[in-house]
């Protein structure tokens, strides 16, 4: 057994989905949800068994309103989607072909993908296709992980396009912020994926475009709506946090020998191992909270509650905290800008504007 093995335990390895290895891309800096996701751990389950579930997750109906929305969107073979993408790139093709890969079954979805994009990337025509539910993979820290996006591949001329389709609504020309940069996130997942397929085949990953197409209802209607989405800034981030998982190993130099976040469970599945042990062996491992986790990591309200309690300057955010420096803690920064703490070497300048605030705080206030 390796020692990803033994810090997962005697369990399965946790697959990855295209929304938890777009997670990763939200918070490239922390080691702990590194380990645990290049381990397979089941950051859900771990969690609820620490007492400190994740409070994010789509109901019932958000869920349902989302089929109806990409129900509508390809119906008679993605015709309203061919009208969305002759307004929004000019298209001058009046028909597309459309091909339905989950049509062939599940254990052949992927073989069958990987046809697909050949045969379209070989011709390199002026023929344009409809690719429906392809299955993609990726390689994370050692395990082949497949995408099963609700998404479309578009091919036109042997160029490729990812098309994303959400249901959160496009008001006014503008969508919450938060929801689109997740948007983004899953779609670059999917942008990386068809680039290392198209390699795999010996075909230019780039004729995967990075502007991928998210489509969203418009003004409280269903009446679907098309933008461009430019990837690249979330491509690069997630390509880092793939190859930071791959050398893994830098991250297990200095862990205690025999550390494990196995949760021992009995013969029923029940965990046997107690929270506290838990937490203790997590606690091992440092983590790079930041309230934007809250949205996107199984782990966040545990590792907020750990951040609470030391005072971390992580709880201010990442721009924050970045701007802080190697100021780690609360205490030090009121410590930095009340002047009775001394800066270190290489904080001046941080204790400088921190004093700075101070002082305007203080001018706001009287």
């Amino acid at each position: 057994m390796n020692r990803l093995d033994e810090l997962r335990g005697p369990v399965p390895s946790r697959a990855h989905d295209a929304r938890a290895i777009a997670a990763l891309a939200a918070n490239p800096g922390c080691a702990r949800r590194a380990l645990m996701d290049a381990a397979g751990v089941d950051k859900d389950r771990t969690a609820r068994h620490l007492g400190f579930p994740a409070p994010f997750g789509q109901s019932q109906f958000a869920i349902t309103r989302g089929n109806v929305f990409e129900a509508l969107v390809k119906e008679n073979g993605c015709a309203e989607l061919l009208r969305l993408l002759r307004e929004l790139l000019g298209l001058p093709v009046a028909q597309v072909g459309y091909q339905d890969v989950e049509s062939v079954g599940s254990h052949l979805r992927h073989s069958h993908t990987r046809t697909l994009i050949d045969r379209a990337a070989r011709e390199n025509d002026d023929a344009a296709v409809f690719y429906d539910h392809p299955l993609f993979s990726l390689e994370i820290a050692g395990h082949t992980s497949y995408l099963e996006p609700d998404v479309v591949a578009f091919q036109l001329g042997g160029r490729f396009r990812i098309v994303e389709i959400k249901s959160f609504g496009v008001i006014d020309g503008q969508a919450e912020p938060e929801k689109v940069a997740a948007a983004a996130r899953q779609a670059a997942v999917y942008v990386l994926a068809l680039r290392t397929l198209l390699a795999d085949l010996g075909h230019d990953p780039e004729r995967v475009s990075h502007d991928v197409v998210l489509v969203c209802p418009e003004n409280f209607a269903n009446r679907p709506t098309a933008t461009l989405v430019d990837v690249r800034k979330q491509l690069a981030v997630l390509k880092r946090q793939l190859a930071r998982m791959t050398r893994v190993d830098r991250l297990l130099e200095g862990l205690p020998r025999g550390l494990t976040f196995d949760l021992a469970p009995d013969a029923d599945g029940v965990p046997t191992r107690s929270a506290e042990d838990l937490a203790g062996a997590l606690g091992q491992v440092p983590a790079r909270y930041a309230p934007d986790c809250l949205s996107t990591c199984d782990m966040c309200m545990f590792c907020r509650d750990e951040a609470r309690g030391c005072g971390s300057t992580d709880l201010l955010g990442r721009q924050v905290r970045d701007q802080l420096g190697g100021v780690s803690l609360m205490t030090e920064a009121l410590g930095l800008a009340e002047g009775t703490v001394e800066p270190a070497e290489g904080q001046e300048e941080v204790a400088r504007l921190l004093r700075l605030a101070d002082r305007l705080r203080e001018e706001c206030l009287n």
